[in-house]
């Protein structure tokens, strides 16, 4: 799906609701109001391939997996385009965070967890990036995911799952998730961000998640 397409469906979904950093970390996210019009575009969108859902977590040092899994909050799984552009124009800006939080779309209902078993064997390509230009990468590299844009950069057998904005202090993370590590140096997943964003600078890697230190916690 091409990103000009996704983005013609944004035009009818760009009222918010008003939120900061702080109610965004509270349940409910949205007003019943805001949840009704979601549900209309969900039933009524142009489907994408898969649905995808919205998570805010925060990084927290020396936290078991059921811990961590605990400050996950689940904003909204979404089906289609348009519901897409609702929920996505509906939240802060990943520029409106607070630092130490991460936003994370994740490919069906699932947890943005390492150790999860449809996570497990997989890593992501990390862009660490200067603050300035996190929005703009963000937005891109969701687009590219939810549009499948990704498929064609990775190897058979492999698959894009996920992606994370990490708000760190000086500067943000944008993470790319496949689910083979094994993989992941059959992919072309950097020359299309670079196609995707050629003026931007980044350090760009891989990483698997079971070479992370904190893979494993019990």
């Amino acid at each position: 799906m091409h990103i000009a397409v996704l983005n013609m469906a944004a035009v009818e979904c760009e009222s918010k609701d008003e939120a900061s950093p702080a109610d965004l970390s509270q349940t409910p996210v949205f007003s019943e109001e805001t949840v009704k019009k979601f549900e209309e575009h969900e039933t009524s969108g142009v489907p994408l391939k898969s649905s995808w859902t919205f998570w805010l977590g925060r990084a927290i040092s020396a936290t078991t997996v059921e811990e961590y899994k605990q400050n996950l909050l689940k904003i909204y799984t979404v089906n289609t385009i348009q519901g897409f552009w609702a929920v996505f124009n509906n939240i802060p800006s990943v520029s409106a965070i607070q630092v130490r939080y991460n936003y994370h779309l994740m490919r069906d209902e699932r947890y943005p967890l390492w150790e999860e078993p449809v996570n497990q064997n997989g890593g992501t390509w990390r862009l660490k990036c200067h603050k300035s230009d996190t929005e703009k990468i963000w937005k891109e590299v969701v687009l590219a995911a939810i549009g499948e844009q990704f498929g064609e950069c990775v190897a058979e057998g492999d698959e894009i799952c996920g992606v994370t904005a990490s708000i760190r202090d000086r500067e943000d993370v944008v993470h790319i998730w496949n689910t083979n590590a094994a993989l992941a140096s059959k992919a072309t997943i950097l020359e299309k961000i670079h196609s995707l964003l050629p003026n931007v600078n980044c350090t760009k890697f891989y990483k698997p998640h079971q070479s992370h230190h904190a893979y494993g916690r019990s």
